[in-house]
């Protein structure tokens, strides 16, 4: 299920420094978090869904983009951030 308005204006309020603030690296990362929890829920349920698969492998990739950008720039934000959102062990 792709990610409903409200739930894009949640995660932009959450994680961004005001309400129109989507160009965050800390909201963007938010929301392909999100969009990874869904495609990788779906995948568990159609596992020869390979288009899908391609399309999660190239969110993973650009998430991992950003996650590099705010490691390089402010690595006490980036540990809170994988931290609220759960991406490291």
């Amino acid at each position: 299920m792709p990610l409903t308005k409200e739930r894009k204006q949640e995660l932009v309020k959450e994680y961004g420094t005001n309400e129109v603030d989507t160009g965050n690296t800390k909201v963007q990362i938010a929301l392909l978090t999100e969009r990874i929890k869904d495609l990788t829920a779906h995948l568990k349920n159609n596992p020869k869904d390979h288009h899908t698969r391609y399309g999660l492998l190239k969110l993973v990739g650009q998430r991992r983009s950003f996650l590099d950008y705010l490691k390089d720039r402010e690595i006490d934000t980036y540990r809170t951030l994988i931290k609220q959102l759960g991406i490291r062990k």
